[in-house]
């Protein structure tokens, strides 16, 4: 198998929990104490992962930057060689038609270099040795979901496998009666803009 999309990852047994603080009665906490004495801490478990946020937001960043300047060329080379060896089992070509839904859909990822990631799941070691994270941007109109796997390589944390998907992140207001379109101009070149997008239904390729 050649994993790239952590949603296959479930299929190869690895489990993706998310933490839940909750507050437990103090009969449950001293019930969960002694479980902890009786039952010591084995290898089977994910643990925190020892990295700070700037390392958190040089991971997350360049992994999305870097699928998302692989989108907009059409070259996957350099995604290629920043991978690990386990992404790199895919050729350019495979990588291409992986993300070939994105590609179509349009997503401009670039917003990623300024805004600030909310983590759902800290970075923790998997069984497997991996790093592993997942969160989302937020952002309008579209709120960017992502999760990340990375593997020890060369060392360094190396991409590895990666999820990204859009969600509505903006409520929408009741339809108003269409203007007349006002007269057609010269085209100019869109500004970068803090913000995740996409092409508009409809929109020509």
């Amino acid at each position: 198998m050649k994993p790239i999309l952590l949603r296959l990852l479930v299929a190869a047994g690895l489990s993706l929990p998310l933490a839940v603080a909750q507050t437990l009665p103090a009969r449950a906490q001293q019930a969960k104490k002694e479980q902890r004495t009786t039952k010591p801490a084995g290898p089977d478990r994910p643990k925190p992962a020892s990295i700070d946020r700037n390392g958190i937001l040089i991971l997350v960043r360049s992994a999305l930057l870097a699928v998302d300047q692989a989108n907009k060329t059409g070259n996957y080379s350099v995604l290629h060689d920043l991978g690990a060896p386990g992404l790199q089992a895919n050729t350019d070509a495979q990588l291409a038609e992986i993300f070939a839904s994105q590609r179509k859909q349009g997503l401009d990822l670039a917003g990623v270099a300024v805004l600030e990631p909310q983590l759902t799941l800290l970075p923790q070691i998997e069984t497997n040795g991996m790093l592993h994270m997942a969160g989302f941007f937020p952002s309008v109109p579209f709120r960017l979901n992502f999760e990340l796997l990375f593997a020890p390589a060369d060392h360094q944390w190396k991409l590895f496998g990666i999820s990204v998907d859009l969600g509505n992140n903006s409520p929408r207001a009741p339809d108003a009666p269409q203007a007349p379109a006002p007269p057609a101009a010269a085209e100019t070149p869109a500004a970068p803009a803090a913000a995740i997008t996409a092409k508009q239904k409809g929109a020509t390729n």
